[in-house]
């Protein structure tokens, strides 16, 4: 098969396109910097093809979808998995992080998604995964702009699933947990502080996640391990965690909804008109 992987310098992106390279497939890996390129196509020279791409340039994504598909071969799985971390409490961070933030976790995954399911759609086949994050479907005070750019991509993609399933054209949202990346070092952006409220709450929080990085609980080659057997699934998942660390967090973030909706169920349904229309489900 072969594999489109973004952002494959490092972390997760590089695991899984280790993984999917040592299972003998062959994978198109971008990345920003030109030194990056020629690392990545020295793993496994033949299989392992680079391209540079910033996947904030809408025009560039599209293009190099476009020449993988005429120059190398039909993209049988896309993991769109560039983006970065930012933390910082939500009213000491600037605006302009916030669109920066979204630009690469949002608007780079439905670039690169948008571009590959033409293809797709007309071979009528293929898999789509998009990395998310536990923060996706829970969140962590002082990861606002995070936790917001993946719930974004989780109801973004949770819809493109419903949208090509007829087409045979699979869709997977991974929500990792901590895993052993730069994702709390170098791959993420910090706001410095300001505000002294907000000390008490949220330095421990800062604190506890630098003293982590470099141990999280999380290994990246068995992630790539686990994305290998969905991709064997007759029946693949939309959503897919990884990490017992994410299993148990985004558990208790959903029953937390769960318990509001249930305890707000008789307020939630007196706002309805008696005669009204039910959209139905799908």
């Amino acid at each position: 098969m072969l594999f489109l992987i973004t952002g494959v310098s490092s972390g997760l992106g590089r695991a899984f396109a280790q993984g999917a390279l040592d299972a003998g497939h062959t994978v198109v890996g971008t990345a920003r910097r030109a030194e990056d390129v020629a690392a990545f196509e020295a793993l496994a020279p033949g299989r392992a093809h680079a391209r540079r791409l910033d996947v904030t340039d809408d025009d560039a994504v599209f293009s190099v979808v476009g020449e993988i598909e005429a120059q190398v071969g039909p993209i049988d799985v896309l993991i769109a998995n560039a983006g970065y971390g930012h933390e910082g409490v939500f009213e000491e961070s600037p605006l302009s992080e916030l669109r920066a933030q979204f630009a690469v976790n949002v608007f780079g995954v439905a670039a690169t998604v948008q571009a590959v399911l033409p293809f797709m759609r007309k071979r009528r086949a293929g898999h789509v995964f998009a990395v998310s994050s536990m923060g996706g479907l829970m969140t962590v005070p002082g990861l606002a702009y995070y936790c917001g750019s993946k719930y974004a991509v989780e109801g973004m993609l949770e819809t493109v699933a419903k949208e090509v399933a007829d087409f045979g054209v699979h869709v997977t949202i991974i929500e990792p947990g901590s895993f052993r990346t730069d994702w709390a070092g170098r791959s993420m952006v910090r706001t410095q502080r300001s505000i002294q409220d907000y000390d008490t709450l949220f330095e421990p929080i800062r604190a506890a996640r630098q003293a982590a990085s470099g141990n999280q609980l999380g290994n990246p080659a068995k992630a790539a391990e686990a994305v290998l057997k969905v991709l064997e699934a007759e029946k693949p998942p939309v959503h897919l965690v990884l990490g017992s660390d994410a299993l148990r967090l985004a558990t208790a973030g959903r029953a937390a909804v769960d318990k509001d909706l249930h305890e707000w169920e008789k307020l939630s349904r007196s706002t309805d008109f008696p005669d009204g229309h039910q959209i139905a489900s799908n």
